[in-house]
């Protein structure tokens, strides 16, 4: 089937033996968008959300313009951090695993590795490199990658890398590259500082962007639990336990916030892992080899996991805070619902958050409302109800109210004189709808 789909592209047999294999249905839509433009050879920016097929919208075209026989650099791919670099450098593999061993040459350069080996072992350039732009910088800087005959640069999660300092690094690079340059950002956001990134290297680029109105998948559910005066990690830990997840990620927005998180829920005897700026390459490396082997059934983390690192099988976000950038709400609810599954996003809020979530609300997310209560979630009440009650009553008795006031001491009449206004009023708004339809 994948076959047919994928057809149209004409990809040399590897590539769609491993489409085949990977049970690639159908080109999602930003691959459709893409995909053409990179064979073609045209500079693009794909703007997209988080779980939308980005990484094989690019690395396929990529694969099937390079040439085996050309032993240099051909094509630089940039991320953000070293997980996403990684999942990348794998998935890239996969596609090539049909091909004898060395046809394609693909590495993964990332920090916290070591720096002299890489170096020692580059005496053969390889075709595609991955990587994070510190480590690609520092090798290019050595003259020991040589990128002067790379004519493709992926930046993929740009925002991301803009905001994390990285794209000093990736424009040092970018500046060694050929003058006929093809490059390709792909990003959730667009933001207008690196606009002029952009601009120095992207003449009128084909512009793409999927789904913009559709904020998070439509299989995923937005629930609003309220604090209500409770401690928060006991109505957190409550909530993991009332739902048992598959894998539930538990986000707060400060990494000393993430640890406090995850010792007081381990104090009450969960088993949680984390994953934050803060750890270790290798604390961080052995983490996300725990969670892939599913020894974790929560995970806390900051936004860092929300972009750049791909957990399989999330069934429960749980939004301890709501971020400060309201994009990120997005990004960490597109950690789940991935791949046609079903998925929860649950915020716990407070008063002070209601200027956040009426903000969601225009973005056109529709949250429901569920409590806790004997251990079984019931739905609670809306926290608008008050305004709705006050706008949905009957006006014409309101005005009636503002027209006739009430006396201290209730005279005789008062009722009578009440209930011939509202009939007045009322007329009046007959009167009145019935000259519209005219």
């Amino acid at each position: 089937m994948a076959e047919h789909q994928f057809k149209r592209y004409r990809f040399d047999t590897f590539i769609d033996q491993a489409i085949q294999e990977l049970k690639f249905h159908k080109p999602t839509k930003i691959q459709e968008k893409m995909i053409p433009l990179i064979l073609k050879g045209e500079s693009a920016i794909g703007q997209s959300q988080t779980g939308t097929g980005k990484t094989h919208a690019y690395l396929l075209p990529i694969l099937q313009r390079v040439n085996p026989l050309d032993e240099h650099v051909q094509a630089v791919i940039f991320t953000p951090t070293r997980e996403l670099a990684s999942q990348i450098y794998h998935e890239a593999l996969k596609i090539v695993k049909n091909l004898p061993e060395g046809t394609i040459v693909i590495r993964n350069y990332t920090g916290g590795t070591d720096k002299q080996r890489t170096i020692e072992k580059l005496k053969r350039q390889p075709h595609i490199v991955i990587g994070t732009p510190g480590r690609i910088h520092d090798l290019v800087r050595e003259q020991a990658l040589f990128v002067h005959k790379a004519s493709i640069l992926v930046i993929d999660e740009a925002d991301l890398t803009f905001d994390m300092g990285f794209i000093q690094d990736v424009d040092q690079v970018a500046g060694r590259m050929p003058n006929d340059l093809e490059m390709y950002v792909f990003s959730a956001t667009i933001p207008e500082k690196l606009k002029p990134f952009l601009k120095k290297y992207m003449e009128n680029p084909v512009f793409e962007q999927v789904d913009p109105n559709l904020p998070t998948a439509t299989n995923l559910q937005h629930i609003l639990v309220p604090l209500r005066g409770r401690d928060k990690i006991d109505l957190l830990s409550l909530m993991l336990r009332t739902f048992k997840p598959f894998l539930a990620i538990v986000f707060a927005n400060t990494k000393q916030m993430a640890d406090n998180v995850a010792d007081q829920l381990i104090e009450k005897g969960l088993k949680v892992g984390r994953i934050h700026g803060d750890l270790h390459p290798r604390e961080r490396k052995r983490m996300m080899k725990q969670v892939r082997d599913l020894e974790f059934q929560y995970i806390v983390a900051t936004d860092l996991a929300a972009r750049g690192i791909d957990i399989p099988g999330v069934s429960h976000i749980i939004h301890y805070e709501l971020p400060r950038d309201l994009d990120f709400y997005i990004h960490r609810s597109g950690r789940t619902a991935r791949a046609g599954n079903e998925g929860i996003s649950i915020t716990i809020y407070e008063s002070s958050d209601e200027d956040a979530i009426n903000r969601l609300e225009k973005l056109g997310i529709e949250f429901e409302y569920r409590d806790i209560q004997d251990g079984e979630w019931v739905e609670a009440a809306d926290r608008k109800r008050r305004e709705k009650r006050k706008s949905s009553g009957n006006t014409a008795v309101t005005k009636a109210h503002q027209i006739v006031r009430k006396p201290k001491k209730v005279k005789p009449g008062y009722k009578k004189k009440m209930k011939a206004e509202i009939e007045k009023i009322m007329k009046r708004e007959r009167r009145m709808q019935k000259r519209k339809k005219k």
